[in-house]
């Protein structure tokens, strides 16, 4: 008998869950057309137009802080959609904000502080650019990683032109095949992801000086002081923090942890002379103690990648998101019907 009760129970649960009011966070990186796309990062400005014509259609677009003001008073909008930024790309201000004002869709842009006002490329393009070009690299790769000694045998991999390149331009780094450059690269940054910035950085330059690469592209660079500026006029678009240098916070200890987080929001404050209230999770991860530190550092709630819609339950600084990739209008109406149907 208290099994079936405790099963109605659970039932019950579920049921008054589906019929909850729901809103869904969106993740865009890029927008613009990409040689290479291994994390599936950028979206075309044709298919971001379709995108936002969308959301004007199946939903109520709203801004994050508006979301998570209503999430507070656990009066979650029906249909709400949230889109979202993540990295500080400079091609969020010069691409994607004029098709934001053209449909009157809010966004909130998380900018990555460390990389306001450089050239650099985010380590994750850089390595693309080195190990995703068409050229012929050296047959092997040695690297000390964290005192640890790690080699590499390319064999057929070595070797890779423009056809194989064209022809893998939407493969995952994750999907490739064992051997192919794909599977290479997804190696190295597997093993230089859990780093701090500073190990990392020299050990990318040792893969520069391995592959004889080029310089940064202009297209891959991150916003300027003064672009930042530029893109929260108007009040369209929202800036939130996304960290000082990028770390994956469950490898890096909580003080670490609260350094980049009270860094971060001290520059973008600095800079737009305004509060910044809103952060998202480098690679969407936290740590256990994460969400406590982001509030005690005065944020008023935090992204995740946890691929799930928002309800007057969801953990505010923890808030789930969609990663959105290169889909037609139509692709997007059809995942966004599901999402919102669950």
């Amino acid at each position: 008998m208290r099994g079936a009760e405790s099963r109605l129970r659970g039932l019950g649960a579920r049921l008054w869950k589906l019929a909850a009011a729901r809103s869904v966070i969106l993740m865009y990186h890029r927008i613009g057309d990409a040689e290479a796309d291994p994390w599936g990062l950028c979206v075309s400005p044709r298919n971001f137009a379709e995108h936002l014509a969308v959301l004007r259609d199946v939903g109520t677009p709203l801004t994050l802080a508006a979301l998570g003001a209503a999430h507070e008073r656990r009066m979650i909008p029906r249909r709400g959609i949230v889109v979202t930024f993540d990295d500080g790309y400079a091609d969020n201000l010069r691409t994607a904000k004029p098709l934001l004002e053209r449909y009157d869709v809010p966004a909130t842009v998380f900018v990555t502080t460390g990389h306001t006002g450089t050239q650099d490329e985010f380590w994750w393009d850089e390595l693309e650019r080195l190990l995703l070009a068409p050229v012929t690299l050296p047959a092997t790769l040695d690297l000390t990683i964290d005192g640890t000694a790690h080699h590499w045998e390319l064999g057929i991999a070595a070797a890779y032109d423009d056809d194989e390149r064209r022809r893998n331009r939407d493969r995952r780094a994750r999907d490739g095949a064992p051997g192919s450059r794909h599977a290479f690269y997804y190696a190295v940054w597997s093993a230089l992801l859990p780093l701090a910035f500073e190990e990392r950085r020299g050990l990318v330059a040792a893969i520069a000086s391995w592959a004889a690469g080029g310089p940064p592209r202009t297209s891959h660079r991150a916003l300027r002081p003064d672009e930042i500026v530029e893109l929260a006029s108007g009040g369209l678009v929202d800036i939130g923090s996304h960290t000082v240098t990028h770390p994956l916070f469950p490898t890096h200890s909580p003080a670490a942890q609260q350094r980049e987080l009270v860094a971060s929001k001290l520059a973008l404050e600095q800079i737009l002379e305004r509060p910044v209230t809103t952060f998202a999770y480098p690679y969407g991860e936290s740590s256990p103690e994460s969400p406590a530190l982001v509030r005690e550092t005065g944020f008023v709630c935090a992204c995740s990648v946890r691929a799930e819609t928002v309800w007057k339950r969801s953990d505010r600084y923890r808030l789930p998101r969609f990663g959105v990739e290169d889909w037609s209008g139509e692709e997007l109406a059809r995942r966004l019907a599901g999402w919102l149907a669950h």
